[in-house]
């Protein structure tokens, strides 16, 4: 079995009320467990420029950081190489016909390419997947649908949502934690094996990556589903992974609930004592541990409050739930 080492490349982002007529479950089996989390773009990304013969070459067509390349020469790219292969078999041209995605418009442009020292290159920097580690929120047993993180999959070089084609979520555990300390949140740092698959993620949305559970579900706990009304400020608990493979739970104390916004609705403050002197506060990787009250799962820690690491917030589990059904 092969480890892959993965240091965390998913940042913390740091009222619906429950319908009868939703189809997702009233009780659900509740997660914690630490994963590995790698998701294909919808095209190629454009993550920068960079000069050829000291000029920007690409500079001419139009094309932006943050870009997806979907086609060349009217042939499909979902990957580098895709893209490489299409360059490579048009070298007798000196420009190229792209047609790529900037958010919803779809634009049309020609591409200069350089032969340097035999090998064509574009003046792009792009990448086709992202790679990290996050927390299991929680998975359907009425549709083995999985919910995990809470927030959206970003890409750092360009700070936008990743648009997938797909993605898998698989086996990982803790090895450290680097300790949140002042104004600078920490992070889980863990050891990941892509090929002991959980998962397949579809979507990807600011409210948390969805998919199908492919797992046996073994060992683990059913808990109700919340309603928002039902959530009361005070003494709660999140259920995450700090070393290991194995889900601790850990009190918090809920100081604020907002019904009014889509994704910071629990502020909350870390008040056990073993995860604070483990962690500081809140680690990049805790998005999606799910917080417990009264015996209800009621959301997921998705921010953290970085001038105050010990503080932080969470999404209501009903608005995960609902934006799960969306596809």
């Amino acid at each position: 079995m092969k480890l892959k080492r993965i240091i965390l490349t998913l940042f913390l982002s740091l009222l619906i009320p429950f319908s009868s007529a939703l189809s997702y479950s009233s009780e659900v089996y509740v997660g914690g467990e630490n994963i590995g989390i790698e998701v294909k773009t919808k095209g190629v990304l454009v993550i920068g420029l960079y000069k050829v013969n000291n000029e920007f070459i690409a500079k001419s067509s139009g094309i932006e950081k943050g870009d997806y390349i979907i086609s060349v020469n009217n042939h499909e790219i979902n990957t580098i190489e895709d893209l490489t292969n299409e360059i490579n078999n048009d070298t007798d041209k000196e420009y190229i016909d792209i047609k790529y995605k900037r958010n919803q418009d779809i634009k049309n442009t020609s591409l200069k390419i350089v032969n340097d020292n035999n090998e064509y290159k574009t003046g792009l920097y792009v990448k086709d997947e992202v790679s990290g580690i996050g927390t299991l929120t929680l998975i359907d047993p009425s549709n083995n649908k999985f919910l995990a993180l809470g927030h959206a999959v970003l890409d750092t070089s360009t700070n936008t949502v990743i648009d997938i084609n797909n993605g898998t979520i698989y086996q990982s555990y803790i090895t450290d934690i680097n300790r949140s300390s002042g104004g600078n949140p920490g992070e889980k740092i863990g050891e990941s094996n892509p090929d002991n698959k959980y998962g397949v993620v579809e979507s990807n949305t600011l409210k948390g990556i969805f998919g199908t559970y492919s797992k046996e579900i073994i060992n683990k706990q059913k808990m109700k589903v919340a309603d928002p009304g039902d959530i009361v400020k005070g003494k709660a608990s999140i259920l995450t992974v700090i070393d290991g493979n194995d889900i601790g739970e850990y009190e918090i104390n809920i100081d604020k609930i907002d019904y009014n916004d889509d994704l910071k609705n629990i502020l909350f403050t870390i008040t056990d004592s073993n995860l604070l002197s483990r962690t500081g506060g809140i680690v990049q990787g805790m998005s999606g541990s799910p917080i417990i009250q009264n015996n209800k799962i009621i959301g997921a820690v998705t921010h953290v409050i970085v001038n105050d690491c010990t503080r932080g917030y969470g999404i209501f589990i009903t608005n995960m739930l609902e934006e799960s059904e969306k596809d």
